[in-house]
């Protein structure tokens, strides 16, 4: 009789941390969250409360700490301070259309428009690692190094030994690399070694320190990808340095970089000089952003666009809607996760239902399994609506991520955005990143071919293929898909 009324009282107990665990949840959840996020969350804290409850307080939360926040709003007033001249972008005659567009991103991130001067888009893999290292070879005075993913091996050895003629010419060398991105990959244990060695001056982003007391969501990463070299040439776009044959032996990045040089650069130091001062406590000088309206050649119109989870509004997300809803006959998306939200995924369906022509760009086979799903998930709807899929072919993995709307013909304003942002929840929220936006300029015929190029290997998804995958691809897809909102 004793052991049986313990067991009801065990029951009882259970029974009421268990219902008080999900009362607590459906009103606490939600707050915040778009209604998937919310519905994806309480699915797994209702149905498997043991697990489903150690991850929303692990992982539930995409705020970054205090001081960081407090860092990034001390930025902002600086970057109001430095850019109060400026105005919103250059001279030169743009519809009030995009106008609103550099608006709105200004309105977010602070950034104005300004003048780029265009050195190249570098889409071969390994001659752009080469290029990154000639510029810092002529470096005078410092180099700034922001890359996600950072390896020594022996393609990017060209990079870190130019670093290292720097240093041992006076130039000062400042370099970021992501903890949880790069410490995977074969050497990191001894990266931070040698870049010592070398006179490297070299900070972890977000890393994760249990043991000074420290505690975050521990997947917020710092995805950026940015070189800046004397403040006059910077890099930018969505390459790692790493050896594009990374993790397995069959599997490739196909990836780019733009070098630029003009006043956008000073935009570009700026959010590496945030990031710097973030993680080293080291307050960088930030230059007034200068005005410059020539209209050279290669000039391009340019806007910077950070996103992180200093940015509670997710100004890349916007972005990317807002250049969604301006195309009018054309609209160029390449991504290699490309897991839409409502927002985006309802502007993309609807941009072909009213006659835009939609190309999506993705790999045959993405390299990260629950993406891949999660991505496969939206085909069906995207190619009812009229989306052409091209997917690049085994064993690449399509690493660029840009849009381009209505890059044939000028009368529409054409306009690019290119940068570190995949188009998936975790870039829209989660991520640092770094975009810049064409609005006017030679890139944009550039990132076109560039999409031709790649158009001309891939294989165009049709409908009645895909409506031949059996259940079982269904069923993991939909579960992806459901995984990917729990952010």
């Amino acid at each position: 009789m004793t052991w049986s009324l313990d067991l009801s009282f065990w029951q009882l107990a259970f029974l009421i941390v268990d219902y008080s665990i999900k009362i607590i949840a459906v009103g606490f959840v939600p707050e915040g969250r778009r209604p998937s996020n919310s519905t994806a969350w309480l699915l797994a804290i209702l149905v498997l409360p043991v697990i489903g409850l150690p991850l929303f307080l692990l992982m539930g939360s995409p705020y970054i700490n205090r001081r960081r926040h407090r860092i990034q709003q001390e930025a902002n007033e600086r970057l109001e301070d430095i850019s109060a001249r400026t105005p919103d972008h250059p001279k030169g005659i743009l519809s009030a259309e995009v106008e609103s567009v550099i608006k709105l991103n200004r309105e977010l991130t602070g950034f104005p428009a300004l003048i780029g001067h265009n050195l190249g888009l570098h889409a071969d893999y390994d001659e752009c690692i080469r290029s990154i290292a000639a510029a810092v070879d002529r470096a005078e005075k410092y180099v700034s190094i922001e890359v996600y993913i950072q390896s020594w091996d022996e393609v990017t050895d060209v990079f870190f030994q130019a670093l290292a003629r720097a240093t041992a010419r006076g130039v000062k060398v400042r370099l970021l690399l992501d903890q949880i991105g790069s410490f995977k990959y074969k050497g990191y244990s001894s990266l931070g070694d040698k870049l010592t060695d070398i006179g490297v001056d070299w900070r972890l982003m977000l890393p994760i320190q249990l043991h000074k007391g420290r505690f975050r969501r521990p997947d917020l990463r710092n995805h950026r990808k940015l070189v800046i070299i004397d403040g006059e040439v910077g890099f930018i776009g969505s390459i790692n340095l790493i050896k594009r044959q990374y993790k397995t032996t069959d599997r490739f990045w196909i990836d780019y970089m733009v070098e630029l040089s003009g006043p956008i650069v000073t935009a570009m130091t700026a959010v590496f000089a945030v990031d710097w001062y973030t993680e080293s406590g080291e307050n960088l000088p930030l230059d007034e952003l200068p005005y410059d309206d020539a209209q050279t050649v290669d000039a391009n119109y340019l806007q910077m666009i950070p996103s992180g989870p200093g940015y509670t509004t997710e100004p890349n997300l916007r972005m990317f809607n807002s250049l969604v809803h301006h195309a009018k006959q054309r609209l160029v998306l390449c991504s290699p996760y490309f897991v839409p939200d409502e927002s985006l995924l309802e502007a993309v369906t609807t941009a072909c239902y009213r006659g835009v022509d939609v190309e999506l760009y993705v790999s045959d086979t993405a390299d990260q399994f629950m993406v891949n799903h999660a991505q496969s998930s939206y085909y069906q709807a995207l190619l009812e609506a009229g989306v052409h899929i091209y997917q690049f072919p085994y064993p690449y993995v399509l690493h660029s991520k840009f849009i381009i709307t209505d890059p044939d013909d000028q009368e529409f304003n054409p306009l690019c955005m290119f940068g570190s942002s995949n188009m998936d929840p975790r870039s829209f929220g989660l991520n640092y990143e770094t975009t810049m936006l064409v609005a006017k300029g030679d890139l944009l015929a550039q990132f076109n071919q560039l999409a031709a190029n790649y158009r001309a290997v891939c294989h165009e998804l049709t409908l009645e293929e895909w409506n031949q995958r059996g259940f079982v691809r269904r069923y993991v897809d939909n579960v992806m898909r459901l995984t990917s909102a729990l952010q």
